[in-house]
């Protein structure tokens, strides 16, 4: 299986230090999964639409913006 690096702040790996119960791999792996299957959805949705790229991005972040709260309670 492919793996690939991601760059944290020293504040955020620290925050994410005190929870080593997390397997921060699953949530990195969980968080693109979901951002990949909301970029595809919204390529389907919008293939041939009127809607701008700005318009397709508000909407994308607003979608996000659930899932992250999702994840967050799943973890919790």
């Amino acid at each position: 299986m492919p793996s690939i690096t991601v760059n944290v702040d020293d504040d955020l790996k620290e925050r994410m230090d005190k929870h080593p119960e997390i397997n921060w791999s699953e949530v990195t792996r969980q968080a693109i999964q979901e951002k990949i299957e909301t970029l595809e959805v919204m390529e389907e949705l919008t293939s041939e639409s009127d809607l701008t790229e700005r318009d397709v991005q508000e909407i994308a972040d607003k979608i996000n913006e659930s899932g992250r709260k999702r994840v967050d309670e799943e973890s919790a």
